[in-house]
């Protein structure tokens, strides 16, 4: 795949009455500038047009058919094509794949889909169908090449026999309005699934299938990226009960049934996969790597504090927040927090917000203004929760501006109102979709004291 710039890059930045200078060179930028900067390199590096496998799969004898869900699907089958074109321009190529609205990208051999993130619908159903219908019927002789990217468990909307659409549709609502980690929904997914959890490869089967991923959840499982829909499952239908009941979700009877009963998970563990492979491309850690390099070219130290931190996002913002006011009386020069990860939500109020504003407003709330302390958070796919903002950013001047707006961070987290806040301040990312998904992007840029 040919490295190129991503679809969509992070829109200009507005003005910052502080600028610092980042390297050697002298060269004065904006706090606000140069992280949006930073975020548009991080993004860079794990978009499909800058990801290469080692080589290209030889064309099989038979029928070569690709497949594949998330929100990089379609640029990923884009790269393919290009790359397949140049390399065995001979060898046919055909497939479906299906992607979040919005998040299409031209193909001239695979048929791209579009369905709704992060609810299923109808559209998602029809689109596991089409996927299951295009690898049905294949032989030895044939390869399946599975594209994988983060949200396609909820565009892969196929609910297992006996269960609907509806019944699916309100499990998944309750796990997310109650925090659930993605590794407990994407368990839960996997069992009310006719295609996750390896049902998918288990349809194509005896043909061999190829696995590309691009990796979206803490600590890079390729077995939870979308569910798994061409990957042996370890869990257990006990497993997705379990965590029902932890969560104290009521079930419909269907649901019940089909968990207590067998769904057939016993037959996709490892032995039946032996001819298929599976490699992640990119991940969390090679966005924070880009910015690293990045950071520490203009003269600036970085701390990576991990690629897949979890947990609730406003504590999570609150540890970091002290961790920058702590960090910023000890350095001599500019720092930089790198994090990344998927973080969650409990719901408790009837704002607006995903979890990096969540996160933001945390962090927000703790330094109070502190001087010379800028952050930036954002979801790599462009969209932050089911809001039309990849994530916000501010500075020290914006606690003043928000008192003198009378706009209270407590009283905003208390109702789950963070999009209002930032909104409010003109602090909101707004990239549309990048076609790519390696979850969140966090960093937090801390000045020297001035003498």
């Amino acid at each position: 795949m040919s490295a190129n710039s991503p679809n969509r890059a992070l829109a200009p930045a507005s003005g910052d009455p502080g600028a610092f200078t980042p390297g050697p060179r002298g060269d004065a930028l904006a706090p606000r500038a140069w992280l949006r900067q930073l975020a548009e390199t991080a993004i860079a590096a794990v978009h499909p047009d800058a990801l290469s496998p080692e080589a290209l799969p030889e064309p099989p004898p038979g029928r070569t058919v690709v497949v594949g869900a998330g929100k990089a699907a379609a640029a990923m089958a884009a790269a393919l094509e290009r790359a397949w074109q140049e390399r065995q321009p001979e060898a046919p190529l055909e497939g479906v794949v299906v992607t979040r609205y919005g998040h299409g990208a031209p193909c001239r051999h695979i048929e791209v889909l579009e369905a709704s993130h992060p609810m299923p619908d109808e559209l998602g159903t029809q689109a596991a169908r089409r996927m299951l219908e295009a690898v049905s019927g294949l032989g030895e002789d044939d390869l399946v090449i599975a594209l994988i990217s983060g949200g396609g468990s909820a565009l892969m909307s196929l609910p297992a026999p006996g269960i609907s659409l509806a019944e699916k549709q309100a499990i998944n609502r309750e796990l997310l309005r109650c925090g659930a980690p993605i590794r407990e929904i994407n368990t839960v997914r996997r069992h009310l699934s006719a295609i996750k959890g390896g049902r998918l490869a288990a349809a194509a089967h005896p043909a061999r299938v190829l696995t590309w991923l691009i990796s979206d959840v803490p600590g890079d499982d390729p077995t939870l990226v979308a569910s798994g829909p061409t990957l042996p499952d370890a869990s257990t239908p006990a497993d997705a009960l379990a965590i029902l009941a932890r969560h104290a979700i009521a079930l419909p009877d269907a649901i019940r049934r089909h968990l207590l009963g067998d769904d057939g998970a016993a037959a996709l563990h490892a032995p039946g996969f032996a001819r298929d492979a599976s490699r992640v491309l990119a991940r969390a850690r090679d966005a924070l790597q880009a910015a690293r390099v990045a950071a520490e070219r203009c003269g600036i130290e970085v701390r990576l504090l991990g690629d897949d931190l979890e947990g609730e996002a406003r504590e999570l913002g609150r540890a970091q927040g002290r961790m920058a006011l702590a960090a910023r009386d000890e350095i001599a020069r500019p720092l930089l927090l790198l994090s990344g990860g998927e973080t969650s939500v409990t719901v408790w109020g009837d704002g607006r917000g995903g979890r990096n504003v969540e996160y933001l407003l945390g962090l927000f709330a703790t330094l109070q203004g502190a001087e010379g302390i800028h952050a930036l958070a954002i979801d790599t796919d462009g969209i932050d929760g089911s809001e039309d903002n990849a994530g916000a950013l501010f500075g020290p001047g914006d606690w003043h501006r928000a008192r003198a707006a009378g706009l209270d961070p407590v009283a905003h987290l208390s109702r789950n109102d963070a999009y209002t806040f930032f909104e409010a301040l003109d602090d909101l990312i707004v990239t549309g979709p990048t076609r790519t998904n390696v979850n969140d992007f966090r960093a937090i840029l801390v000045l020297p004291r001035t003498p």
